[in-house]
């Protein structure tokens, strides 16, 4: 049974930092690309970071972002520095395989509120 469950969201003030976890099973970690993506109220879903056989983030968290992964725990993180409040979403884990096109899964998300 494959799950990824996603902690660490919350409110913060702008200027400071969070950081996600997605812990993940059921599945072979190492062989799927890990990313990040967020939903804001009103809009659809976004890309912002991934880990696979590269590193790529979204041009609006570049240099403010970082996300990591422990293959070893199976784990994927998020780290989110001077977070800006249009950074205020619900964060989505998403595991997409790196072996087999168009399998990939989904966490239930995590809140992440920034006010000013």
């Amino acid at each position: 049974q494959v799950q990824l469950v996603e902690s660490g969201g919350g409110s913060v003030q702008a200027g400071g930092s969070l950081r996600l976890s997605c812990a993940t099973s059921g599945f072979t970690f190492g062989l799927y690309t890990m990313g990040w993506f967020r939903q804001a109220p009103g809009k659809e879903r976004e890309f912002v970071a991934e880990s696979g056989s590269y590193t790529d983030y979204a041009e609006s968290v570049k240099g403010r972002f970082t996300i990591a992964r422990d293959n070893a725990k199976n784990t994927a993180y998020l780290q989110m520095n001077s977070l800006k409040p249009e950074d205020t979403a619900v964060y989505y884990c998403n595991a997409k395989s790196l072996v087999f096109r168009g399998r990939d899964f989904w966490g239930q998300g995590t809140q992440v509120t920034v006010s000013s």
